[in-house]
């Protein structure tokens, strides 16, 4: 089961580069656009905006690719 994530929690992800850290900015419970592209969320699926503590890239990931940092 995914664990419940709220704006404000460091989380990290796995992605190409290896494991990269930081804050969820926003939560997304409906579908957004994002750089181009309709991401699907729902409340029962949402996708989270995510800062990079050290780049300060903003990524957006679902609940699942994420874990408490």
């Amino acid at each position: 089961m995914t664990p419940t994530l709220k704006r404000g929690d460091h989380v990290r992800w796995n992605s190409e580069a290896g494991w990269v850290s930081g804050t969820i900015t926003a939560v997304h419970t409906r579908d957004f656009d994002w750089k181009g592209y309709v991401h699907h969320a729902s409340a029962e699926d949402p996708q989270y905006e995510i800062r990079s503590d050290r780049t300060d890239h903003v990524a957006v990931h679902k609940g699942g690719a994420l874990a408490h940092d």
